[in-house]
Protein backbone atom coordinates (compact mmCIF):
# COMPACT_ATOMS: atom_id res chain seq x y z
CA UNK A 1 0.00 0.00 0.00
CA UNK A 2 1.30 3.34 -0.96
CA UNK A 3 0.11 6.78 0.21
CA UNK A 4 -1.30 7.17 -3.01
CA UNK A 5 -3.87 4.46 -2.45
CA UNK A 6 -7.01 5.01 -0.63
CA UNK A 7 -9.56 2.39 0.46
CA UNK A 8 -7.70 0.17 -1.86
CA UNK A 9 -7.54 2.37 -4.76
CA UNK A 10 -5.91 4.95 -6.69
CA UNK A 11 -7.52 7.38 -8.90
CA UNK A 12 -4.48 9.21 -11.08
CA UNK A 13 -7.07 12.18 -12.48
CA UNK A 14 -8.32 13.23 -9.20
CA UNK A 15 -4.60 12.76 -7.27
CA UNK A 16 -3.11 14.76 -10.18
CA UNK A 17 -5.64 17.51 -9.62
CA UNK A 18 -5.54 17.43 -6.19
CA UNK A 19 -1.93 17.96 -6.40
CA UNK A 20 -1.51 20.24 -8.95
CA UNK A 21 -3.77 22.58 -7.37
CA UNK A 22 -1.81 23.90 -4.65
CA UNK A 23 1.22 23.55 -6.37
CA UNK A 24 -0.24 25.22 -9.04
CA UNK A 25 -1.80 27.90 -7.53
CA UNK A 26 1.15 28.71 -5.20
CA UNK A 27 3.42 29.12 -8.47
CA UNK A 28 0.71 31.73 -10.00
CA UNK A 29 0.12 33.36 -6.60
CA UNK A 30 4.08 33.54 -6.71
CA UNK A 31 4.64 34.75 -9.92
CA UNK A 32 1.18 38.01 -9.55
CA UNK A 33 2.65 38.26 -5.74
CA UNK A 34 5.62 38.32 -5.10
CA UNK A 35 7.40 39.78 -8.99
CA UNK A 36 9.72 41.86 -6.97
CA UNK A 37 9.70 39.75 -3.78
CA UNK A 38 13.69 39.07 -4.01
CA UNK A 39 14.41 42.48 -4.18
CA UNK A 40 11.94 43.45 -1.57
CA UNK A 41 12.86 40.86 0.71
CA UNK A 42 16.87 42.03 0.06
CA UNK A 43 16.48 45.76 1.49
CA UNK A 44 13.80 44.64 4.32
CA UNK A 45 15.76 44.31 7.61
CA UNK A 46 14.82 40.60 9.03
CA UNK A 47 14.87 38.88 12.41
CA UNK A 48 17.81 36.68 13.52
CA UNK A 49 17.15 32.87 11.34
CA UNK A 50 15.78 34.11 8.41
CA UNK A 51 16.68 31.73 5.64
CA UNK A 52 17.64 33.17 2.53
CA UNK A 53 15.06 33.67 -0.15
CA UNK A 54 15.94 30.56 -2.07
CA UNK A 55 14.64 28.40 0.68
CA UNK A 56 10.98 29.36 0.32
CA UNK A 57 10.33 28.18 -3.31
CA UNK A 58 11.08 24.36 -2.84
CA UNK A 59 9.61 24.93 0.94
CA UNK A 60 6.47 25.72 0.13
CA UNK A 61 6.64 23.01 -3.07
CA UNK A 62 7.34 20.91 -0.34
CA UNK A 63 4.14 21.63 1.69
CA UNK A 64 1.80 22.41 -1.42
CA UNK A 65 2.47 19.08 -2.55
CA UNK A 66 1.81 17.20 0.64
CA UNK A 67 -1.05 19.66 1.60
CA UNK A 68 -2.42 18.23 -1.78
CA UNK A 69 -1.82 14.81 -1.06
CA UNK A 70 -3.48 14.78 1.98
CA UNK A 71 -6.87 16.66 0.55
CA UNK A 72 -6.75 13.59 -1.84
CA UNK A 73 -6.96 10.93 0.97
CA UNK A 74 -9.03 13.03 2.57
CA UNK A 75 -11.77 13.11 -0.24
CA UNK A 76 -11.15 9.90 -0.81
CA UNK A 77 -13.01 8.26 2.07
CA UNK A 78 -15.69 6.33 1.36
CA UNK A 79 -17.94 9.59 3.12
CA UNK A 80 -15.71 12.90 2.17
CA UNK A 81 -17.16 15.86 4.58
CA UNK A 82 -18.29 18.42 3.20
CA UNK A 83 -16.77 20.93 6.18
CA UNK A 84 -13.49 19.31 5.60
CA UNK A 85 -13.50 20.43 2.14
CA UNK A 86 -14.32 24.09 3.39
CA UNK A 87 -11.81 23.95 5.95
CA UNK A 88 -8.98 23.28 2.88
CA UNK A 89 -10.34 25.47 0.56
CA UNK A 90 -10.46 28.55 3.40
CA UNK A 91 -6.88 27.82 4.17
CA UNK A 92 -5.63 27.23 0.85
CA UNK A 93 -6.92 30.68 0.04
CA UNK A 94 -5.94 32.37 2.85
CA UNK A 95 -2.34 30.92 2.05
CA UNK A 96 -2.59 32.51 -1.25
CA UNK A 97 -3.96 35.71 0.11
CA UNK A 98 -1.03 36.04 2.71
CA UNK A 99 1.62 36.76 -0.29
CA UNK A 100 -0.38 39.35 -1.75
CA UNK A 101 -0.70 41.33 1.76
CA UNK A 102 2.91 41.04 2.84
CA UNK A 103 4.87 41.15 -0.69
CA UNK A 104 2.58 42.98 -3.43
CA UNK A 105 0.65 45.39 -1.20
CA UNK A 106 3.71 45.66 1.41
CA UNK A 107 0.98 45.11 4.40
CA UNK A 108 2.64 42.93 6.97
CA UNK A 109 0.81 43.82 10.16
CA UNK A 110 -2.39 43.16 8.05
CA UNK A 111 -0.42 39.94 6.89
CA UNK A 112 0.54 39.02 10.35
CA UNK A 113 -3.12 38.94 11.71
CA UNK A 114 -4.03 36.91 8.04
CA UNK A 115 -1.78 34.59 9.07
CA UNK A 116 -2.65 34.10 12.56
CA UNK A 117 -6.27 33.02 11.06
CA UNK A 118 -4.04 31.33 8.67
CA UNK A 119 -2.40 29.00 11.63
CA UNK A 120 -5.59 28.44 13.19
CA UNK A 121 -7.76 27.30 10.00
CA UNK A 122 -4.48 25.17 9.18
CA UNK A 123 -4.75 23.40 12.62
CA UNK A 124 -8.70 23.05 11.94
CA UNK A 125 -8.26 21.45 9.24
CA UNK A 126 -5.06 19.16 10.07
CA UNK A 127 -7.09 17.92 13.07
CA UNK A 128 -10.38 17.04 10.74
CA UNK A 129 -8.20 15.37 8.44
CA UNK A 130 -6.32 13.35 11.02
CA UNK A 131 -9.91 12.53 12.31
CA UNK A 132 -10.84 11.08 8.87
CA UNK A 133 -7.38 9.49 7.70
CA UNK A 134 -4.29 9.45 10.12
CA UNK A 135 -1.78 9.43 7.61
CA UNK A 136 -3.28 13.01 5.81
CA UNK A 137 -3.00 14.84 8.95
CA UNK A 138 0.29 13.65 9.45
CA UNK A 139 1.25 15.41 5.77
CA UNK A 140 -0.22 18.42 7.37
CA UNK A 141 2.35 18.94 10.57
CA UNK A 142 5.08 20.25 8.38
CA UNK A 143 2.86 22.87 6.85
CA UNK A 144 1.51 24.04 10.64
CA UNK A 145 5.46 24.03 11.54
CA UNK A 146 6.42 25.67 8.89
CA UNK A 147 3.39 28.66 8.79
CA UNK A 148 4.05 28.95 13.04
CA UNK A 149 8.12 29.49 12.03
CA UNK A 150 6.42 32.03 9.18
CA UNK A 151 4.29 33.96 11.40
CA UNK A 152 7.44 34.59 13.79
CA UNK A 153 9.09 35.94 10.91
CA UNK A 154 6.41 38.02 9.73
CA UNK A 155 5.90 39.84 13.21
CA UNK A 156 9.58 40.09 13.90
CA UNK A 157 9.83 41.57 10.26
CA UNK A 158 6.94 43.84 10.41
CA UNK A 159 8.28 45.34 13.52
CA UNK A 160 11.75 45.81 12.06
CA UNK A 161 10.62 47.52 9.09
CA UNK A 162 7.67 49.67 10.56
CA UNK A 163 7.81 52.97 9.06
Amino acid sequence: MTVFEVNGKVEKAKLASDLLIPVVGGMVTGFLATKNAKSIYRNLKKPKGSPPSWVFPAVWTSLYSLMGLANYRVSMKQKPSVADNILYDIQLGLNFLWSFLFFRWGLRGTAFTEICVLLTMITLTTYRFYQEDKKAGAMMVPYILWVSYALRLNYSTWQLNKS
